[in-house]
Protein backbone atom coordinates (compact mmCIF):
# COMPACT_ATOMS: atom_id res chain seq x y z
CA UNK A 1 0.00 0.00 0.00
CA UNK A 2 1.39 3.38 -0.81
CA UNK A 3 2.17 5.75 1.53
CA UNK A 4 0.45 8.86 0.36
CA UNK A 5 -0.41 11.66 2.63
CA UNK A 6 -4.47 11.08 3.88
CA UNK A 7 -6.47 14.05 3.90
CA UNK A 8 -6.41 16.02 7.07
CA UNK A 9 -9.31 16.71 9.59
CA UNK A 10 -8.74 20.90 9.41
CA UNK A 11 -8.67 23.16 6.85
CA UNK A 12 -4.92 24.09 6.38
CA UNK A 13 -3.73 20.77 8.66
CA UNK A 14 -3.94 22.29 12.15
CA UNK A 15 -4.33 19.44 14.63
CA UNK A 16 -6.33 20.92 17.37
CA UNK A 17 -6.76 19.74 20.56
CA UNK A 18 -10.41 20.42 21.72
CA UNK A 19 -11.80 20.36 25.28
CA UNK A 20 -13.99 17.72 24.73
CA UNK A 21 -11.09 15.39 24.59
CA UNK A 22 -11.00 14.58 21.07
CA UNK A 23 -8.11 15.49 19.04
CA UNK A 24 -8.29 15.68 14.68
CA UNK A 25 -5.53 14.56 12.85
CA UNK A 26 -5.04 13.08 9.30
CA UNK A 27 -7.10 10.74 7.80
CA UNK A 28 -10.68 11.65 9.84
CA UNK A 29 -10.98 11.55 13.61
CA UNK A 30 -8.77 9.97 16.39
CA UNK A 31 -10.70 9.81 19.42
CA UNK A 32 -9.84 9.63 23.23
CA UNK A 33 -12.92 8.46 24.67
CA UNK A 34 -15.63 6.60 23.08
CA UNK A 35 -18.61 7.95 24.40
CA UNK A 36 -16.85 11.69 22.92
CA UNK A 37 -17.09 9.85 19.49
CA UNK A 38 -20.36 9.24 19.46
CA UNK A 39 -21.73 12.95 21.02
CA UNK A 40 -19.41 15.07 20.00
CA UNK A 41 -18.16 13.77 16.25
CA UNK A 42 -21.19 15.66 14.31
CA UNK A 43 -20.87 18.20 15.84
CA UNK A 44 -17.38 18.89 15.36
CA UNK A 45 -17.79 18.26 12.07
CA UNK A 46 -20.20 21.10 11.62
CA UNK A 47 -18.28 23.89 13.59
CA UNK A 48 -16.70 25.72 10.97
CA UNK A 49 -15.02 27.89 13.31
CA UNK A 50 -13.49 26.68 16.29
CA UNK A 51 -10.57 27.79 16.65
CA UNK A 52 -9.17 31.61 15.63
CA UNK A 53 -5.54 31.95 14.87
CA UNK A 54 -3.94 35.67 15.75
CA UNK A 55 -1.72 37.51 13.13
CA UNK A 56 -0.43 40.55 13.42
CA UNK A 57 -4.04 41.75 14.91
CA UNK A 58 -5.99 39.93 12.51
CA UNK A 59 -8.20 36.93 12.90
CA UNK A 60 -7.81 34.34 10.70
CA UNK A 61 -10.24 31.60 10.95
CA UNK A 62 -9.49 27.57 11.23
CA UNK A 63 -11.99 25.21 9.32
CA UNK A 64 -12.50 21.86 9.68
CA UNK A 65 -12.75 19.88 6.20
CA UNK A 66 -16.63 19.33 5.86
CA UNK A 67 -16.44 16.99 3.08
CA UNK A 68 -13.78 14.49 4.38
CA UNK A 69 -14.13 11.70 1.62
CA UNK A 70 -14.98 8.27 2.78
CA UNK A 71 -12.47 5.16 1.06
CA UNK A 72 -14.18 2.84 -1.43
CA UNK A 73 -13.11 0.02 1.13
CA UNK A 74 -11.50 -1.59 -1.74
CA UNK A 75 -7.94 -3.88 -0.55
CA UNK A 76 -7.65 -6.11 -3.47
CA UNK A 77 -5.47 -5.71 -6.80
CA UNK A 78 -6.68 -6.20 -10.35
CA UNK A 79 -5.72 -6.50 -13.67
CA UNK A 80 -7.93 -5.96 -16.72
CA UNK A 81 -9.81 -9.46 -15.91
CA UNK A 82 -7.74 -11.14 -12.97
CA UNK A 83 -7.35 -10.61 -8.99
CA UNK A 84 -4.09 -10.31 -8.55
CA UNK A 85 -1.99 -12.09 -5.83
CA UNK A 86 -0.09 -9.45 -4.95
CA UNK A 87 0.29 -5.51 -5.77
CA UNK A 88 1.81 -4.39 -8.60
CA UNK A 89 5.22 -2.10 -7.68
CA UNK A 90 6.60 1.02 -9.01
CA UNK A 91 6.12 1.26 -12.89
CA UNK A 92 4.60 -2.35 -13.55
CA UNK A 93 1.55 -2.89 -15.38
CA UNK A 94 -1.71 -1.63 -13.00
CA UNK A 95 0.18 0.26 -10.56
CA UNK A 96 -1.64 3.11 -9.06
CA UNK A 97 -4.93 1.72 -8.82
CA UNK A 98 -7.59 1.98 -6.09
CA UNK A 99 -6.11 -0.04 -3.63
CA UNK A 100 -2.74 1.53 -3.49
CA UNK A 101 -4.02 4.36 -2.37
CA UNK A 102 -5.12 3.83 1.60
CA UNK A 103 -7.84 7.17 2.48
CA UNK A 104 -10.25 7.95 5.55
CA UNK A 105 -11.67 3.96 6.00
CA UNK A 106 -14.44 3.61 6.79
CA UNK A 107 -15.90 3.50 9.81
CA UNK A 108 -19.48 3.49 11.61
CA UNK A 109 -21.10 3.57 14.91
CA UNK A 110 -24.51 1.73 15.79
CA UNK A 111 -26.14 3.44 18.47
CA UNK A 112 -28.73 1.25 19.36
CA UNK A 113 -31.56 3.54 18.90
CA UNK A 114 -32.41 2.95 14.96
CA UNK A 115 -29.56 5.31 13.50
CA UNK A 116 -25.61 4.89 12.99
CA UNK A 117 -22.94 7.23 13.11
CA UNK A 118 -20.64 8.00 10.49
CA UNK A 119 -16.85 8.40 12.30
CA UNK A 120 -15.99 10.32 9.00
CA UNK A 121 -18.21 12.05 8.05
CA UNK A 122 -19.79 13.45 10.85
CA UNK A 123 -23.37 12.18 9.31
CA UNK A 124 -25.40 10.12 11.43
CA UNK A 125 -28.00 8.13 9.67
CA UNK A 126 -31.13 5.92 9.71
CA UNK A 127 -30.47 2.27 9.89
CA UNK A 128 -33.07 0.73 8.32
CA UNK A 129 -34.69 2.15 5.16
CA UNK A 130 -38.55 0.70 5.97
CA UNK A 131 -40.76 0.54 3.26
CA UNK A 132 -40.53 2.33 -0.42
CA UNK A 133 -42.83 5.11 -0.69
CA UNK A 134 -42.60 8.28 -3.44
CA UNK A 135 -40.49 10.89 -3.78
CA UNK A 136 -43.05 12.83 -2.36
CA UNK A 137 -44.15 11.24 0.50
CA UNK A 138 -40.22 10.64 1.48
CA UNK A 139 -39.59 14.82 1.64
CA UNK A 140 -42.77 14.86 3.55
CA UNK A 141 -41.75 12.16 6.45
CA UNK A 142 -38.09 13.81 6.61
CA UNK A 143 -40.23 16.92 8.11
CA UNK A 144 -41.89 15.11 11.06
CA UNK A 145 -40.25 12.31 11.16
CA UNK A 146 -38.25 11.71 14.57
CA UNK A 147 -35.62 9.22 15.58
CA UNK A 148 -34.12 8.36 17.92
CA UNK A 149 -34.83 11.76 20.06
CA UNK A 150 -34.19 14.16 17.12
CA UNK A 151 -36.47 16.14 14.73
CA UNK A 152 -33.74 17.66 11.93
CA UNK A 153 -33.90 14.47 9.65
CA UNK A 154 -33.81 15.20 5.93
CA UNK A 155 -33.21 13.61 2.61
CA UNK A 156 -29.52 12.90 1.74
CA UNK A 157 -28.00 14.73 -1.11
CA UNK A 158 -26.99 12.03 -3.79
CA UNK A 159 -22.85 12.99 -2.32
CA UNK A 160 -24.19 12.29 1.41
CA UNK A 161 -25.79 8.68 0.29
CA UNK A 162 -22.83 7.94 -1.96
CA UNK A 163 -20.66 8.28 1.04
CA UNK A 164 -21.71 5.22 2.11
CA UNK A 165 -21.12 3.12 -1.06
CA UNK A 166 -18.34 0.50 -0.73
CA UNK A 167 -16.74 -1.20 -3.54
CA UNK A 168 -15.86 -4.33 -1.66
CA UNK A 169 -19.53 -5.70 -3.11
CA UNK A 170 -20.09 -7.64 -6.01
CA UNK A 171 -23.16 -8.99 -7.96
CA UNK A 172 -24.91 -11.85 -7.90
CA UNK A 173 -26.82 -14.38 -10.38
CA UNK A 174 -29.68 -11.77 -10.64
CA UNK A 175 -31.84 -14.48 -8.24
CA UNK A 176 -30.22 -15.49 -5.37
CA UNK A 177 -29.38 -13.21 -2.55
CA UNK A 178 -27.09 -15.16 -1.23
CA UNK A 179 -24.58 -14.76 -4.42
CA UNK A 180 -24.46 -11.52 -3.46
CA UNK A 181 -22.37 -9.18 -1.86
CA UNK A 182 -24.04 -5.65 -1.19
CA UNK A 183 -22.13 -2.17 -1.70
CA UNK A 184 -22.92 -1.05 1.50
CA UNK A 185 -21.46 -2.33 5.27
CA UNK A 186 -24.57 -4.88 6.38
CA UNK A 187 -23.39 -4.87 9.32
CA UNK A 188 -24.72 -1.17 10.60
CA UNK A 189 -27.08 -1.10 7.76
CA UNK A 190 -30.48 -2.63 6.85
CA UNK A 191 -30.14 -2.96 2.97
CA UNK A 192 -33.41 -5.29 1.29
CA UNK A 193 -32.86 -6.53 -1.97
CA UNK A 194 -35.67 -6.34 -4.40
CA UNK A 195 -39.42 -8.42 -3.96
CA UNK A 196 -39.20 -10.46 -6.61
CA UNK A 197 -42.65 -12.75 -5.15
CA UNK A 198 -44.11 -8.90 -6.30
CA UNK A 199 -42.14 -9.54 -9.82
CA UNK A 200 -39.55 -6.56 -9.00
CA UNK A 201 -35.74 -7.63 -10.22
CA UNK A 202 -33.49 -8.28 -7.15
CA UNK A 203 -32.04 -5.24 -8.39
CA UNK A 204 -34.87 -3.21 -7.65
CA UNK A 205 -33.83 -1.93 -3.88
CA UNK A 206 -32.74 1.73 -5.62
CA UNK A 207 -32.42 3.95 -2.23
CA UNK A 208 -33.01 7.83 -4.13
CA UNK A 209 -31.23 11.18 -2.88
CA UNK A 210 -32.41 14.55 -2.48
CA UNK A 211 -31.20 15.51 -5.66
CA UNK A 212 -33.37 16.17 -8.83
CA UNK A 213 -31.21 15.99 -12.53
CA UNK A 214 -31.51 19.37 -13.52
CA UNK A 215 -31.77 17.67 -17.36
CA UNK A 216 -33.88 14.78 -18.21
CA UNK A 217 -33.49 11.24 -18.86
CA UNK A 218 -35.49 9.41 -22.10
CA UNK A 219 -38.06 11.03 -23.59
CA UNK A 220 -38.35 14.37 -21.26
CA UNK A 221 -38.54 12.29 -17.92
CA UNK A 222 -38.19 14.20 -14.75
CA UNK A 223 -35.56 12.37 -12.77
CA UNK A 224 -34.03 11.74 -8.82
CA UNK A 225 -30.39 9.87 -9.24
CA UNK A 226 -30.16 7.58 -6.47
CA UNK A 227 -27.83 4.89 -5.81
CA UNK A 228 -28.22 0.97 -6.02
CA UNK A 229 -26.28 -0.49 -3.22
CA UNK A 230 -27.01 -4.41 -4.64
CA UNK A 231 -25.25 -3.39 -7.80
CA UNK A 232 -23.01 -0.22 -7.26
CA UNK A 233 -24.19 2.34 -9.30
CA UNK A 234 -25.72 6.21 -9.18
CA UNK A 235 -28.49 6.57 -11.92
CA UNK A 236 -31.14 8.69 -12.29
CA UNK A 237 -34.52 7.13 -11.98
CA UNK A 238 -37.87 8.13 -12.75
CA UNK A 239 -39.53 10.06 -10.72
CA UNK A 240 -43.38 9.09 -12.10
CA UNK A 241 -44.46 5.88 -12.89
CA UNK A 242 -45.27 5.49 -16.05
CA UNK A 243 -42.53 8.03 -16.73
CA UNK A 244 -44.83 11.00 -18.23
CA UNK A 245 -47.72 10.69 -15.61
CA UNK A 246 -47.09 13.26 -13.43
CA UNK A 247 -50.18 12.06 -11.21
CA UNK A 248 -48.66 8.60 -10.72
CA UNK A 249 -45.08 8.98 -8.61
CA UNK A 250 -42.80 6.07 -8.57
CA UNK A 251 -41.60 4.69 -5.24
CA UNK A 252 -38.13 3.79 -3.83
CA UNK A 253 -36.27 3.28 -0.45
CA UNK A 254 -35.34 6.29 1.33
CA UNK A 255 -32.74 6.54 4.13
CA UNK A 256 -32.45 9.82 6.29
CA UNK A 257 -30.01 11.51 7.55
CA UNK A 258 -29.19 14.43 9.96
CA UNK A 259 -25.80 16.26 10.66
CA UNK A 260 -23.06 17.73 8.72
CA UNK A 261 -25.14 19.53 6.35
CA UNK A 262 -22.03 21.30 4.90
CA UNK A 263 -21.40 17.70 3.20
CA UNK A 264 -21.03 17.62 -0.29
CA UNK A 265 -20.64 20.92 -0.69
CA UNK A 266 -17.20 21.89 -2.74
CA UNK A 267 -14.97 24.67 -1.94
CA UNK A 268 -12.63 25.27 -4.71
CA UNK A 269 -9.52 27.67 -5.07
CA UNK A 270 -8.14 28.34 -8.64
CA UNK A 271 -4.01 27.94 -8.04
CA UNK A 272 -3.20 29.46 -11.28
CA UNK A 273 -1.00 26.88 -12.12
CA UNK A 274 -3.07 24.33 -13.25
CA UNK A 275 -4.55 22.87 -10.23
CA UNK A 276 -7.76 23.13 -8.71
CA UNK A 277 -7.72 22.51 -4.79
CA UNK A 278 -10.86 21.67 -2.87
CA UNK A 279 -10.96 22.51 0.26
CA UNK A 280 -13.73 21.10 2.22
CA UNK A 281 -11.78 17.61 1.03
CA UNK A 282 -8.32 18.39 1.17
CA UNK A 283 -7.56 17.11 -2.60
CA UNK A 284 -6.38 18.97 -5.68
CA UNK A 285 -7.26 18.30 -8.75
CA UNK A 286 -6.25 18.11 -12.50
CA UNK A 287 -7.41 21.22 -14.04
CA UNK A 288 -8.14 20.02 -17.14
CA UNK A 289 -7.82 16.85 -19.49
CA UNK A 290 -5.04 15.96 -21.41
CA UNK A 291 -7.56 15.43 -24.26
CA UNK A 292 -6.81 11.76 -24.55
CA UNK A 293 -8.84 8.52 -24.03
CA UNK A 294 -7.26 5.49 -22.62
CA UNK A 295 -7.80 1.75 -21.82
CA UNK A 296 -8.11 1.73 -18.24
CA UNK A 297 -4.43 0.01 -17.62
CA UNK A 298 -2.99 3.44 -20.09
CA UNK A 299 -5.02 5.44 -17.63
CA UNK A 300 -3.54 4.22 -14.09
CA UNK A 301 -0.05 4.30 -16.11
CA UNK A 302 -0.63 7.84 -17.03
CA UNK A 303 -1.82 9.56 -13.49
CA UNK A 304 1.21 7.79 -12.34
CA UNK A 305 3.79 9.76 -14.59
CA UNK A 306 2.21 12.79 -14.21
CA UNK A 307 4.31 15.59 -13.19
CA UNK A 308 1.94 18.99 -13.36
CA UNK A 309 2.73 21.97 -10.92
CA UNK A 310 5.37 20.97 -9.31
CA UNK A 311 4.15 17.70 -7.93
CA UNK A 312 4.63 14.29 -9.23
CA UNK A 313 2.56 12.53 -7.08
CA UNK A 314 -0.50 12.49 -8.99
CA UNK A 315 -2.62 9.39 -9.09
CA UNK A 316 -5.63 8.25 -10.86
CA UNK A 317 -8.98 9.11 -8.30
CA UNK A 318 -11.06 6.50 -6.82
CA UNK A 319 -15.00 6.60 -7.52
CA UNK A 320 -15.84 8.37 -5.03
CA UNK A 321 -13.46 10.68 -5.09
CA UNK A 322 -14.02 11.74 -8.74
CA UNK A 323 -17.78 12.01 -7.94
CA UNK A 324 -16.90 14.30 -5.45
CA UNK A 325 -16.35 17.23 -7.84
CA UNK A 326 -19.60 16.24 -10.10
CA UNK A 327 -21.94 19.60 -10.34
CA UNK A 328 -25.18 18.39 -10.09
CA UNK A 329 -26.57 21.76 -11.02
CA UNK A 330 -24.86 21.53 -14.47
CA UNK A 331 -25.76 19.03 -17.46
CA UNK A 332 -25.09 19.08 -21.48
CA UNK A 333 -29.16 20.04 -21.85
CA UNK A 334 -29.31 22.75 -19.15
CA UNK A 335 -26.35 24.35 -18.93
CA UNK A 336 -24.41 23.39 -22.13
CA UNK A 337 -21.38 22.09 -20.52
CA UNK A 338 -20.13 19.08 -18.48
CA UNK A 339 -21.23 18.57 -15.01
CA UNK A 340 -18.29 20.19 -13.09
CA UNK A 341 -17.56 23.23 -12.20
CA UNK A 342 -16.47 26.08 -14.54
CA UNK A 343 -13.22 26.25 -12.82
CA UNK A 344 -12.53 22.84 -14.67
CA UNK A 345 -11.77 22.29 -18.49
CA UNK A 346 -13.50 19.47 -19.92
CA UNK A 347 -12.33 17.97 -23.67
CA UNK A 348 -15.31 17.83 -25.91
CA UNK A 349 -16.14 14.62 -27.48
CA UNK A 350 -18.70 13.27 -30.50
CA UNK A 351 -21.45 10.80 -29.28
CA UNK A 352 -22.43 7.74 -31.16
CA UNK A 353 -24.69 10.21 -33.44
CA UNK A 354 -22.05 12.37 -33.87
CA UNK A 355 -23.75 15.26 -31.65
CA UNK A 356 -21.04 17.36 -28.77
CA UNK A 357 -20.63 15.50 -25.93
CA UNK A 358 -18.97 15.08 -22.67
CA UNK A 359 -16.85 11.79 -22.46
CA UNK A 360 -16.33 9.20 -18.98
CA UNK A 361 -13.73 9.54 -16.86
CA UNK A 362 -12.21 6.70 -15.87
CA UNK A 363 -11.42 5.59 -11.69
CA UNK A 364 -8.87 3.49 -10.02
CA UNK A 365 -11.71 1.28 -8.56
CA UNK A 366 -12.79 -2.32 -10.26
CA UNK A 367 -16.47 -2.83 -10.37
CA UNK A 368 -17.19 -6.48 -9.61
CA UNK A 369 -20.66 -6.21 -11.24
CA UNK A 370 -21.02 -9.09 -12.90
CA UNK A 371 -21.19 -12.36 -11.30
CA UNK A 372 -18.21 -15.02 -10.64
CA UNK A 373 -20.09 -18.44 -10.42
CA UNK A 374 -17.97 -20.80 -9.19
CA UNK A 375 -18.74 -23.70 -10.23
CA UNK A 376 -18.78 -22.98 -14.00
CA UNK A 377 -15.42 -23.41 -14.67
CA UNK A 378 -14.71 -20.01 -16.17
CA UNK A 379 -12.20 -17.09 -15.20
CA UNK A 380 -13.31 -14.91 -12.46
CA UNK A 381 -14.85 -11.11 -13.63
CA UNK A 382 -12.99 -8.29 -12.76
CA UNK A 383 -13.18 -6.97 -16.45
CA UNK A 384 -14.59 -3.19 -15.82
CA UNK A 385 -13.95 -0.16 -13.46
CA UNK A 386 -16.21 2.08 -13.08
CA UNK A 387 -16.68 5.87 -14.35
CA UNK A 388 -18.40 9.33 -13.79
CA UNK A 389 -20.16 10.45 -16.76
CA UNK A 390 -19.94 13.96 -16.87
CA UNK A 391 -21.80 14.17 -20.00
CA UNK A 392 -24.91 12.20 -20.71
CA UNK A 393 -25.11 9.00 -19.10
CA UNK A 394 -26.41 7.51 -22.63
CA UNK A 395 -28.09 4.41 -24.02
CA UNK A 396 -29.30 3.52 -27.26
CA UNK A 397 -33.12 2.05 -27.08
CA UNK A 398 -35.04 1.01 -30.28
CA UNK A 399 -32.08 2.64 -32.06
CA UNK A 400 -32.53 5.79 -30.80
CA UNK A 401 -29.63 7.32 -28.45
CA UNK A 402 -31.17 8.87 -25.05
CA UNK A 403 -29.57 10.28 -21.78
CA UNK A 404 -30.92 7.24 -20.04
CA UNK A 405 -29.11 8.02 -16.71
CA UNK A 406 -28.20 11.60 -16.01
CA UNK A 407 -24.83 13.67 -16.18
CA UNK A 408 -23.24 12.51 -12.96
CA UNK A 409 -24.88 8.70 -12.95
CA UNK A 410 -21.77 6.21 -12.10
CA UNK A 411 -21.50 3.47 -13.97
CA UNK A 412 -18.60 0.66 -14.60
CA UNK A 413 -16.98 0.13 -18.70
CA UNK A 414 -14.56 -2.84 -19.80
CA UNK A 415 -11.25 -2.00 -18.82
CA UNK A 416 -9.38 -3.27 -22.30
CA UNK A 417 -10.65 -4.77 -25.85
CA UNK A 418 -10.44 -3.90 -29.90
CA UNK A 419 -10.74 -0.03 -29.71
CA UNK A 420 -13.03 -0.95 -32.93
CA UNK A 421 -15.48 -2.44 -31.39
CA UNK A 422 -16.68 0.44 -29.29
CA UNK A 423 -18.60 2.17 -28.42
CA UNK A 424 -21.25 -0.88 -27.76
CA UNK A 425 -24.31 -0.92 -25.96
CA UNK A 426 -25.07 -2.90 -23.03
CA UNK A 427 -28.68 -4.08 -20.78
CA UNK A 428 -32.02 -3.32 -20.74
CA UNK A 429 -31.47 0.36 -21.66
CA UNK A 430 -28.68 -0.06 -24.03
CA UNK A 431 -25.94 1.67 -22.11
CA UNK A 432 -22.97 3.21 -24.14
CA UNK A 433 -19.74 1.88 -23.49
CA UNK A 434 -16.85 3.57 -24.67
CA UNK A 435 -13.60 1.51 -23.61
CA UNK A 436 -11.29 4.27 -24.30
CA UNK A 437 -11.89 7.24 -21.04
CA UNK A 438 -10.90 10.44 -20.29
CA UNK A 439 -8.62 11.00 -17.10
CA UNK A 440 -8.71 13.80 -14.52
CA UNK A 441 -5.84 13.11 -11.91
CA UNK A 442 -5.84 13.54 -8.07
CA UNK A 443 -3.36 14.25 -5.38
CA UNK A 444 -3.83 15.33 -1.93
CA UNK A 445 -3.20 19.24 -0.91
CA UNK A 446 0.64 18.84 0.59
CA UNK A 447 0.76 18.90 4.36
CA UNK A 448 4.52 20.56 4.28
CA UNK A 449 3.01 23.57 2.77
CA UNK A 450 -0.16 23.30 5.31
CA UNK A 451 2.55 22.91 8.10
CA UNK A 452 4.92 25.68 7.00
CA UNK A 453 1.36 28.34 7.09
CA UNK A 454 0.59 27.19 10.27
CA UNK A 455 4.51 27.80 11.36
CA UNK A 456 4.66 31.42 9.25
CA UNK A 457 0.77 31.95 11.72
CA UNK A 458 1.53 30.32 15.20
Amino acid sequence: MKGYIKPVATGIGVFLFLLSGTFLTTGGFKINNAEAAKNSQAAVQNALSLLLLFNDSSTTEITIKSYPIVDTGVSDYYSNNLLLTSAPTTGEAFDGQDAHYNGNQPSYTDNNDGTVTDNVTGLVWQKNVGEKMTWSAANALASTLNLAGYNDWRLPTIKELYSLILFTGAKGDGTNPETYTLFIDTDYFVQPFGDTTAGERIMDAQTWSATEYVGTTMDGNATVFGVNFIDGRIKGYPKYDPPLNTASQGTAYFRFVRGNSDYGVNNFVDNEDGTISDLATGLMWQQADDGTARDWEDALAYAEALELAGHDNWRLPNAKELQSIVDYTRSPDTSNSAAIDPLFSTTQILDPDGKAQYPYFWTGTTHLDSYDDPNDGKPSVYDKAVYIAFGEAQGKMNDVLYDVHGAGAQRSDPKSGDPDAFPDYLGPQGDVRYMLNYVRCVRNIDEEKENRYLQKNL
